[in-house]
C-alpha cells in the first residue's frame, strides 16, 4: 500500500462520511418543519421558505472553490472547520431566537456543509488505492444518496416527538464525535501544495452572484410564477452573467481560483453530464413521489416515509454489490443497468391513479432504489479514474456542484410541470363535463340523492354541494394527470442518460495516469 494510503482507511472513511452524511440529511430534513418554524416565528410562507433557500444559496456558492481553500488551508485543518462550524451553526438554528438570526445560521450551515461533501470525497479517495476507488465511492454513495431518503422521514418524527428545534441539536453528537475522530485519523496527502499568489477575487465574487443567483432562480421561480414577476428576471440575468463572467475568468486568469481544465478529460466531462442528469432525475423523484402519496392518496408523513425507506435499503445493497463488482466488470455495463432500472421505475409510476395501492408505489421506489447504487457509484469511479491526484479536490468541488444543480434542476421543473399541467388537464377535462352529459347528469343525480337523507338539507343546497363535489373529482384527477406528466419527464431524463454512458471510461484508471 502506498505512503498516503493509510491502514486505517475504513475508519478516515467513516469519519469523512459522518460529515457528508450530516451534511446531505441537513439539506432536506428541515423541509418538513417548516410549518412548524412558521408557526413559531409567526412568518408568512415566503418568509420561512427563506430557510431552505438560504442554505442552497451557500451550498451551491462554496462548492466549486473548496478545492483552493482546502490546498491554501490544508485538507485535514479545513475539514475539522468546517464541522466545527456546521456543529455550532445547527446550535445557534436550534436556539435561534428569531427568523432572521435562523436565516443567518442557515446560511453558515449551508457554507460549511457544502464544502464538507467534496471534502469527504477527496478524503476517501486519496485513502484507498486506485483499484480500491470503487469501494470508496460505494462509501460515499452511502450518504449522498441514503440521506435524502431518511431525512424527511427523520425530520417529521423528530419534530412530531420532540420538537422542530431537535431536527438541528441531532447534529451536534455527530458533529463532535466527527472532529475527535478527525483530530485522531484523517491526514494530509503529500502532494498537498499552497497555492501561490494572492486569492483571485473576481472569480469569488462572480461565482457567488452566479451561483447564488441561480439557486434562488431555481427555488423561487415557480412561486413567483417564473419570468412574469422582475423580481425572478433579475435573479435570471444576475445569474447568466455572473456564471459567464466566472468561467471567462476562469479561463483566463493566470492564477484561477477553480481550474476549469479538468472537464478536458474526457471521463471526468461525461460523469459530471451524467451526474447532473443523476440529480435531476433522483431528487425530482424524491420530492415528487412523497408529495403525491400525501396529497392525492392522503398518506401520513409515516406512511409516506414507508414507501420510500425500502428503496434507501436497496440502494446499500446495489453499493455492496457493485462496490465488488468495480475492476471486474465494464464500468459503463454497471451503469447502464442501473439506468435501465430507474427507468423502469419511473415508468411504473406513469400508471398511477388514485387506487393505486402501497405495495405498486414501493416497488417503483425498491427497482429505482436498487438502480441508483448501480449508477451512482461507478460514475464517481469514472470520473476520477483518470485524474492526477493533485486535481482530485478540485474536480470533486465541481463534481458534486454539477449533482446539486442537477437536483435544484429537476425540483423546479418538477413543480413547474406538476403546476401548470395541472391547470392545462382542469380545463380539458372541464370541456368533456357538461350539463348534457348522460354520465355527468347520473353522476349528479347519484350524488344528490346520496347527500339528500345524510346532509338534511334542501334540495337546492344538496345539488350545489354535489357540483362541488364533482368539481373536486375533477381537480384531483386533473392533478393526478399532472404527476403522470412529472414522471414522464423524469424517464426522459434517464434515457438522455444513455449516450453519455458510453463516454465513460470502463475501467477504474489503475494503471498509472501518465499511461492513458
Amino acid at each position: 500500500m502506498e505512503k498516503n494510503h493509510p491502514a486505517h482507511k475504513y475508519l478516515m472513511a467513516f469519519t469523512s462520511m459522518l460529515g457528508t452524511l450530516m451534511e446531505v440529511v441537513d439539506t432536506s430534513v428541515a423541509n418538513v418543519s417548516l410549518p412548524h418554524m412558521q408557526g413559531t416565528f409567526s412568518a408568512g410562507v415566503d418568509e420561512i421558505t427563506w430557510v431552505i433557500t438560504s442554505y442552497l444559496v451557500a451550498n451551491a456558492v462554496i462548492l466549486p472553490i473548496t478545492g483552493w481553500i482546502a490546498n491554501y488551508y490544508g485538507r485535514k485543518r479545513f475539514y475539522l472547520w468546517c464541522l466545527t462550524v456546521f456543529t455550532l451553526a445547527s446550535l445557534g438554528s436550534g436556539a435561534a431566537p428569531s427568523l432572521p438570526f435562523l436565516v443567518v445560521m442557515r446560511v453558515i450551515q449551508g457554507f460549511a456543509g457544502g464544502a464538507m461533501v467534496p471534502m469527504s470525497q477527496a478524503i476517501l479517495l486519496d485513502a484507498f488505492p486506485r483499484e480500491e476507488r470503487g469501494k470508496a465511492m460505494a462509501l460515499f454513495g452511502v450518504g449522498v444518496v441514503f440521506g435524502p431518503i431518511i431525512g424527511p422521514t427523520l425530520g417529521g418524527w423528530i419534530t412530531d416527538n420532540w420538537g422542530w428545534p431537535w431536527v438541528f441539536y441531532i447534529n451536534i453528537p455527530v458533529g463532535i464525535l466527527g472532529i475527535v475522530l478527525g483530530l485522531m485519523h484523517i491526514t494530509d496527502p503529500v502532494y498537498l501544495t499552497r497555492p501561490k499568489g494572492r486569492v483571485d477575487v473576481l472569480s469569488f465574487l462572480f461565482i457567488c452572484v452566479g451561483l447564488g443567483s441561480l439557486e434562488v432562480f431555481l427555488n423561487r421561480g415557480q412561486r413567483y410564477d417564473w419570468f412574469d414577476s422582475n423580481f425572478i428576471k433579475i435573479f435570471g440575468l444576475a445569474a447568466v452573467a455572473g456564471i459567464a463572467l466566472f468561467i471567462w475568468r476562469s479561463l483566463t486568469a493566470e492564477r484561477p481560483l477553480v481550474d476549469l481544465r479538468v472537464f478536458k478529460n474526457r471521463s471526468f466531462a461525461s460523469a459530471t453530464v451524467l451526474m447532473f442528469l443523476l440529480g435531476f432525475g433522483l431528487f425530482g423523484s424524491f420530492t415528487m413521489l412523497p408529495l403525491y402519496v400525501q396529497t392525492m392518496l392522503h398518506y401520513t408523513a409515516t406512511w409516506a416515509g414507508l414507501v420510500i425507506s425500502p428503496g434507501g435499503i436497496a440502494s446499500l445493497v446495489a453499493m455492496g454489490v457493485v462496490g465488488a463488482l468495480i475492476g471486474r466488470v465494464d464500468n459503463r455495463l454497471l451503469v447502464l443497468v442501473g439506468a435501465g432500472f430507474n427507468i423502469a421505475a419511473i415508468w411504473l409510476l406513469q400508471s398511477v391513479d388514485l387506487n393505486v395501492g402501497f405495495a405498486y408505489v414501493t416497488f417503483s421506489r425498491l427497482l429505482q432504489g436498487f438502480g441508483l447504487g448501480f449508477l451512482f457509484v461507478p460514475i464517481s469511479t469514472s470520473a476520477f479514474s483518470h485524474l492526477p491526484p493533485e486535481q482530485i479536490g478540485n474536480a470533486t468541488g465541481l463534481f458534486n456542484l454539477l449533482r446539486n444543480e442537477g437536483g435544484s434542476v429537476g425540483i423546479a421543473m418538477s413543480a413547474t410541470v406538476l403546476a401548470r399541467h395541472a391547470q392545462v388537464h382542469q380545463a380539458q377535462l372541464t370541456d368533456h363535463v357538461t350539463s348534457f352529459s348522460p354520465i355527468v347528469q347520473e353522476r349528479l343525480a347519484a350524488a344528490t340523492h346520496g347527500l339528500f337523507p345524510v346532509a338534511g338539507l334542501d334540495p337546492v343546497t344538496t345539488h350545489e354541494l354535489s357540483l362541488r363535489l364533482m368539481y373536486g373529482q375533477l381537480q384531483q384527477q386533473a392533478v393526478v394527470k399532472a404527476y403522470v406528466d412529472v414522471f414522464w419527464m423524469l424517464t426522459v431524463a434517464f434515457v438522455l442518460f444513455i449516450p453519455f454512458i458510453f463516454t465513460l471510461s470502463g475501467d477504474t484508471g489503475t494503471t498509472p495516469t501518465g499511461a492513458h
